[in-house]
């Protein structure tokens, strides 16, 4: 297992794109435009490979005011969850986030991925709301 920084609209970005329209969005119903996907351009990507197939994936999206990140998209291939690759991948993408000058990261988990960052020590803030029609709480770790 590698885990990499890839660029924006490369190949590699592709595989990513179908990995998360695989795990997010197909089973919500939805799907992603290209307009979403510009709007990544300043964001940092992180793939996560099993020799040449992405298995796993994650979006940071800088937040200049707060000089953190927010972690976005996170999708592990379903027959590869339950490996400690997701886990593996956020360590990476704090280190990351760590080098980069970053100081912290915050998230919008789904309701059922709360006790996986709660594990990583991650802190909930605030209440529960809705975010693409399910429940999600924000989370937040100072690096």
């Amino acid at each position: 297992m590698t885990i990499k920084h890839i660029q924006h609209n490369s190949p590699a970005y592709e595989q990513t794109i179908s990995l998360r329209d695989e795990i997010l969005r197909k089973p919500l119903g939805m799907k992603y435009d290209k307009a979403d996907l510009e709007l990544e351009s300043d964001s940092f990507h992180l793939a996560c490979y099993d020799g040449e197939k992405v298995i796993a994936c994650l979006v940071l999206k800088p937040i200049p005011e707060s000089n953190g990140l927010k972690m976005r998209q996170v999708a592990v291939k379903e027959n590869q969850q339950g490996k400690g690759i997701g886990r593996k991948l956020v360590e990476f993408s704090e280190e990351f986030a760590k080098q980069k000058g970053f100081g912290k990261m915050t998230l919008h988990a789904r309701e059922v991925a709360v006790k996986f960052y709660l594990a990583l020590d991650y802190k909930i803030v605030g209440e529960k709301f809705e975010e693409v029609g399910i429940p999600h709480f924000k989370m937040e770790k100072l690096m």
